[in-house]
């Protein structure tokens, strides 16, 4: 069927607009297949055909080496996190001080990359949590972000992500995520704006309270 130039203006738009409809990220079932050496020498091929389609000189000594440098940074590092493998071990430990108040570790800086463009979106991330028992090391709330950020995205599905892991690991529902970030995609291309940002919050169990989520959010601004 063919599109006509309005529908898929629409469409451009819609995904420039960075909706989705899926919650979870949408990985096939055989994405692990490959393992990770096959992929970086795939990827590898596919990338130099990009590259020699763009009228790129690869016997040049700067880029010959581009391919499979950018091939072992997608499957290595920026799109790590769609291996389950890499999932973060968390250790909980009891909350001997019966400490009742609001864990924050804020400030939290990611780095993702759009799913519809393969741009970055570099942010802060602010996570916190009220004990029902257990409490996290801080450092695993950070690798937590790191890990499901480590994808391409879209940045509410990051948050919500990120919220649902803790509520899972936690047995809690007292949790809050709020990412406040840039989308490259909206500053270096299409509209071209460098100053926005956007900015996406998850908030569950207590931090609905308007006193808590008022708390929360006057720490985060500080």
């Amino acid at each position: 069927m063919k599109i006509t130039k309005s529908v898929q203006s629409l469409i451009e738009e819609i995904n420039d607009d960075h909706l989705s409809s899926n919650p979870e990220t949408p990985i096939r079932i055989d994405a692990f297949d490959l393992d990770d050496d096959i992929k970086i020498e795939l990827i590898s091929k596919k990338f130099k055909d990009i590259m020699e389609i763009l009228g790129l000189d690869l016997t040049d000594d700067s880029l010959k080496d581009t391919p499979a440098r950018v091939a072992k940074m997608y499957v290595k590092e920026i799109f790590g996190g769609l291996n389950p493998a890499n999932k973060p071990a968390i250790t909980l430990f009891d909350n001997k001080y019966k400490y009742n108040e609001m864990v924050l570790e804020k400030n939290i800086t990611f780095y993702s990359n759009c799913e519809h463009h393969f741009v970055p979106i570099i942010g802060k991330a602010h996570v916190a949590y009220i004990s029902s028992g257990k409490v996290i090391g801080l450092s695993k709330l950070n690798r937590i972000v790191e890990y499901y950020a480590k994808r391409p995205q879209v940045q509410e599905r990051l948050t919500m992500q990120i919220a649902n892991e803790l509520k899972s690991i936690l047995q809690t529902e007292d949790v809050a995520v709020v990412l406040d970030a840039k989308h490259l995609c909206v500053s270096m291309r299409g509209v071209k704006d460098e100053t926005s940002s956007t900015v996406t919050a998850a908030y569950s169990g207590r931090f609905n309270e308007e006193g808590i989520k008022n708390e929360f959010l006057s720490y985060i601004k500080n």
